[in-house]
């Protein structure tokens, strides 16, 4: 009974670290935010070129993945920096996305 107990409460710690963990994870830093929302807009016109028959699916599905990439890194950066991004870090990821935005209209 008593290793069921500490069982028990050690789950419910760890829980409750988790959530605390979360409440420290910063996804409205300034940079994270403008870094996330530039990749928001450029989904959106991929998905407005594909619309108007002005790019292909395959292509779209290329920079989708790309766009998805460049997400995941912003997210481990941020991970690294307790749910920050630096200057440089942002820099670049802009200059990732600059190279795919240049992609969509063409």
């Amino acid at each position: 009974m008593n290793r069921l107990l500490v069982v028990v409460f050690s789950c419910l710690c760890l829980q409750m670290g988790l959530a605390h963990a979360d409440d420290q994870w910063d996804k409205n830093h300034p940079r994270r935010e403008q870094v996330n929302h530039r990749l928001q807009r450029q989904n959106q016109r991929i998905h407005k070129e594909v619309q108007e028959g002005d790019m292909s699916h395959q292509k779209a599905a290329r920079l989708h993945h790309q766009d998805h990439a460049i997400r995941q890194e912003e997210r481990d950066m941020a991970h690294q920096d307790g749910g920050h991004i630096t200057k440089q870090e942002q820099r670049t990821l802009n200059q990732q996305e600059n190279a795919v935005s240049g992609r969509i209209g063409q």
